[in-house]
């Protein structure tokens, strides 16, 4: 995985200029599995904040399950903590544009550990919760107690890699976040290299995710993403006027 340094030199396939401020925090999303499916837009109409556009693709709406691990989190000038640094991760989420930019807006994050998900929501703000998480080779099951969400779901990867297609790089290239406090509106920005895909198949997918008013277990997803992972840097949340 690259450093750092040469993570932010990779800046030719972002959409917008890095940010001027010094970014905050450096990590790693590894053997990240993407599970997509389409929806109308008026299905995530009521659980998006006002203010914030849903993006479309082709007039639909997208909400994307994401599975990966998170590794070597740290602040800037302090190293990683194994305890904290590295955890599982899974996030549900639907696309957003706002203020000219192309983003993600969280429904669900939950994380492997009580420690790694106390700090995160800390931190961050965001509404980090904890899952019993367990991942292995292409395998990966989790139980949320406080949710009542429950995965169970086995992939295996395919040699080749798949040319990108529009619609891939809508759904992965998105480089902030936002998410609302109250009255006020903010965004995180991030940076990382372009995902690497490879193609992979789904050889089982269980799961209980009663997300808005829907349930994702309703239909297979309409579309899935493999990565080996990407290098990333994260910056202070900014409020934003939209």
């Amino acid at each position: 995985m690259s450093s750092i340094s040469e993570v932010l030199k990779k800046v030719s396939h972002r959409p917008w200029a890095l940010p001027d401020a010094p970014w905050q925090y450096s990590q790693q999303w590894n053997d990240a599995l993407f599970l997509h499916w389409a929806m109308p837009p008026e299905a995530l109409r009521s659980f998006v904040p006002k203010k914030l556009n849903i993006d479309l693709f082709d007039q639909k709406a997208y909400v994307s399950l994401v599975i990966f691990t998170m590794q070597k989190v740290r602040p800037r000038y302090l190293p990683p903590l194994r305890l904290v640094s590295n955890f599982h991760e899974i996030n549900v989420r639907t696309y957003i544009e706002a203020g000219g930019k192309q983003g993600v807006y969280f429904f669900s994050l939950e994380a492997e550990k009580w420690l790694s998900a106390l700090l995160a929501r800390w931190f961050s703000g965001l509404g980090y919760t904890h899952s019993m998480i367990t991942r292995k080779g292409g395998n990966c099951r989790s139980k949320s107690h406080q949710k009542g969400f429950s995965l169970e779901v086995s992939h295996a990867l395919q040699n080749d890699t798949p040319q990108k297609l529009p619609l891939d790089l809508w759904l992965t290239e998105r480089y902030c976040a936002f998410y609302e406090d109250g009255p006020k509106l903010f965004r995180y920005d991030i940076h990382h290299p372009e995902w690497p895909i490879q193609a992979v198949s789904l050889e089982k997918l269980a799961l209980d995710y009663a997300v808005c008013d829907f349930n994702l277990n309703q239909r297979p997803p309409d579309l899935i993403h493999y990565s080996p992972g990407v290098g990333v840097a994260t910056w202070p949340k900014v409020e934003i006027q939209v």
